[in-house]
């Protein structure tokens, strides 16, 4: 009888020897969210299935019901999942509340190295604590925020010229967040080919985690900082610094001045759909949905561009999305569930793993000289995972992030108080939690 939680000494020497055909096939459950990424994963386990014997199963999950669904399964060690892909800020709580195998020992068994795989999506999705060599997760999805834009309506002789006279320089791929915004505000209301079109959709969403995944591009490229980086916990003066300050009050000016009426409770889907439907110029969202903009036939062949999170007055980051793969440490399977880990960190399987529309963290696979020709978003993915940043992934995640949603919605949405106000009170709040924790 297996016991129920594997010691990483023993999943390292399950596979040793190569990808084992089992003596007896397994049913496997891999938890993701609901989203286009994984379809292409269903299609690419085609190959595991038939290699492995193993049957896979997918839970999958609405992004805006994700986390708690999720979450909830692993706080009450729930069965369902033998594999899970987990949001990036899930890490720390996933290794401190033994959710998750650590896999240190199963990948030094087996050949896999994370200096195999971009710095940040080891950092982001696989270590706890930060910084150190503890994993418990393989880089799965490498994903950042980044932007979109109607690059057939920046070419229109008319408005570049409209556009050159307003701002004495030419419209184009903004070169900082004020650029940005200037952009948002120029399209605002203009009439295009008979509709009446906007600047630029934006994370607002206050329900789950959207205004954060928003806002935080903002603040910091304006000097926002989570924490005294020569004190852990230490927040005064950092979450709530002048440029921190000025960087929530750029985000509600964009929110203000270039956002589409109604759009007071977008995240990915909402912005996706107004960017299709020909609403917007620009909106912010997460890599992923590239491919899908690329062979829309509204927007995608050469109608769209791409570009990074633009910089601010201290510097050029972009908000870290994507999720690393766990076993997880509930499940009676880990040992098929290793076989998946071992066989989804070989190259060929990451190579198409992008070609499905996956986005790789493989070095091989995104330092390979045809990578950044391979689609026309694929430079901006590159240039963008190299200035990532991500929201605190503490075990206590969940408790830091309502009180974020509820204070920077209230204020860029509602217009309560100040940005002042605001961060002030994401202090205490934050440092409320830290105490509950024993951290202060």
């Amino acid at each position: 009888m297996k016991t129920k939680m594997m010691t990483t000494v023993a999943a390292g020497a399950i596979l040793a020897s190569g990808l084992s055909t089992a003596a007896q096939a397994e049913d496997l459950t891999l938890c993701w969210a609901a989203w286009d990424p994984a379809n292409a994963l269903i299609e690419l386990s085609k190959d595991f299935e038939e290699q492995s014997g193993h049957n896979m199963s997918f839970e999958f999950v609405p992004w805006t019901s994700f986390a708690d669904r999720m979450l909830n399964e692993l706080n009450s060690g729930g069965q369902l999942c033998d594999l899970m892909i987990g949001d990036s800020q899930w890490i720390g709580g996933g290794a401190e509340n033994g959710h998750y195998v650590k896999l240190n020992d199963f990948f030094d068994a087996n050949g896999i190295s994370m200096d195999d795989f971009i710095p940040a999506t080891v950092t982001g999705y696989s270590e706890w604590p930060k910084n150190t060599p503890n994993y418990y997760a393989l880089p799965a999805f490498g994903d950042v925020v980044g932007w979109t834009y109607r690059k057939d309506w920046f070419d229109r002789p008319e408005l570049k010229a409209e556009f050159k006279e307003t701002y004495g320089r030419d419209l184009g791929v903004p070169a900082s967040l004020g650029e940005l915004k200037d952009i948002a505000e120029f399209f605002q209301g203009r009439d295009i080919d008979g509709t009446t079109v906007y600047g630029a959709a934006i994370y607002t969403e206050r329900g789950s985690e959207g205004i954060t995944m928003g806002v935080t591009n903002a603040l910091y490229n304006y000097g926002f900082l989570y924490e005294n980086p020569d004190q852990p916990y230490d927040l005064d003066g950092f979450v709530n610094s002048a440029g921190a300050v000025e960087g929530l009050e750029f985000y509600k000016e964009l929110y203000d001045v270039g956002a589409p009426p109604g759009s007071s409770n977008w995240y990915m889907g909402e912005n996706i759909d107004a960017y299709r439907s020909g609403q917007v110029a620009m909106q912010m969202n997460f890599a992923f949905i590239w491919p899908g903009v690329e062979a829309d036939e509204n927007v995608g062949s050469g109608k769209s561009g791409y570009f990074p999170n633009p910089a601010g007055p201290t510097g050029q980051f972009a908000q870290l999305g994507g999720q690393g793969i766990s076993v997880v440490s509930y499940s009676e399977k880990q040992d098929a569930a290793l076989e998946y880990i071992q066989w989804f960190a070989q190259p060929e399987v990451q190579a198409k793993w992008w070609e499905l529309g996956g986005y790789s963290a493989l070095k091989a696979v995104v330092e390979d000289p045809s990578f950044a020709t391979s689609q026309p978003y694929a430079q901006t993915f590159l240039d963008s995972m190299a200035i990532v940043k991500d929201f605190w992934a503490e075990p206590a995640y969940a408790d830091l992030l309502i009180p974020m949603q509820e204070r920077i919605h209230n204020y860029v949405v509602a217009g309560d108080g100040t940005a002042q106000d605001a961060l002030d009170g994401l202090v205490r709040d934050w440092v409320e939690v830290f105490e509950d924790e024993g951290k202060l």
